[in-house]
């Protein structure tokens, strides 16, 4: 059911935690350093255009200390201004199905050992090429000890945008890897970016389109951020392209959530940069105000989650 109060006209994701596990529940993001297929030569070198070289985890622990001290410091953190919070481990750098079956096993079982008692699930970010069916098999077996969400990135579902990304990964892959994550029951959550280099608003709410097909239970809408020390920046430099301002992307924003599936949770509406890393736009280091316009603008024009939602005539193939 949406969260239809006066501020949320959407699926929140704070509601949707207190709900289903009566806590406040943080994530906390992890470093096991994964690599990308995209980086290492089996589908390119230098990943996505807009990717930063810790492959978007800057904001997770120092890879440097083990994956318990990583934990524990932002632990320590979060229960300092949220005594009795629960906690979701989440690998966030790079491709965190990457690998050898058996190195996952180590790495992961090394996390569910990680204070059982406050962590109520378990978080992989990884691309939809990146799983074998032993992995997939593995996954649904760690599903039955603690519940795994894996967040997918599809950035935008228009084939021009994904080359000109050098996302180096498929639609039909994207399809596949939900399907078969979905068998297995596990949680999915689809990431998507607002304002990529010559997307029109018309392609972004088709972006949505392509998702509402898929089985997904979440989403992050997240705006593009430009990085230094990315392609993409280097991109900019040269061929400046428009970017964002803060009223285009609640609007677009907006017309996404009255647009999408009405079951889906959505995660958040920001990216994560230090303001180190940060270059453009600068109006999305305030992610309160940016929430609080995409806000404004849904009551402004009375409009909820799913209000324009319709089923897709084009049903993906099975």
């Amino acid at each position: 059911m949406i969260a239809n109060t006066n501020q949320k006209r959407y699926n929140d994701l704070t509601t949707y935690y207190q709900e289903k596990y009566h806590h406040k529940v943080a994530k906390i993001s992890l470093n096991a350093g994964f690599s990308c297929p995209n980086k290492d030569g089996t589908k390119g070198f230098g990943g996505c255009t807009y990717c930063s070289p810790s492959g978007s985890g800057d904001t997770a622990g120092n890879p440097q200390d083990s994956l318990e001290l990583q934990f524990e410091k932002i632990k320590t953190i979060l229960w300092n201004k949220w005594p009795n919070c629960r906690f979701i481990p989440y690998l966030q750098a790079n491709s965190n199905t990457y690998a050898p079956l058996e190195k996952l096993k180590e790495i992961y079982e090394r996390i569910l050992r990680i204070d059982p008692q406050n962590c109520v699930a378990f978080a992989i970010a990884t691309r939809p090429d990146c799983f074998t069916e032993e992995i997939y098999d593995y996954l649904g077996q760690l599903n039955q000890i603690r519940p795994i969400i894996v967040e997918l990135g599809l950035q935008s579902s228009n084939p021009e945008t994904a080359k000109r990304i050098h996302r180096a990964s498929t639609n039909r892959e994207m399809i596949d890897a939900v399907r078969n994550l979905k068998k297995r029951n596990i949680e999915v959550v689809v990431h998507i970016i607002n304002g990529l280099p010559g997307e029109t608003k018309k392609e972004m709410l088709e972006t949505i389109d392509f998702v509402n097909q898929l089985d997904v239970d979440g989403i992050k809408i997240h705006s593009l951020l430009l990085l230094k020390n990315t392609r993409l920046y280097e991109e900019y430099r040269q061929h400046p392209f428009p970017l964002l301002s803060l009223e285009e992307y609640a609007e677009i924003t907006a017309l996404q959530i009255a647009r999408l599936k009405p079951s889906v949770i959505i995660h958040r509406f920001s990216a994560d940069a230090t303001q180190k890393m940060l270059v453009a736009p600068l109006w999305t280091r305030k992610k309160l105000v940016v929430r609080n316009e995409i806000d404004k603008y849904l009551r402004k024009n009375d409009l909820h989650q799913g209000d324009h939602y319709l089923p897709s005539p084009t049903v993906i193939a099975k």
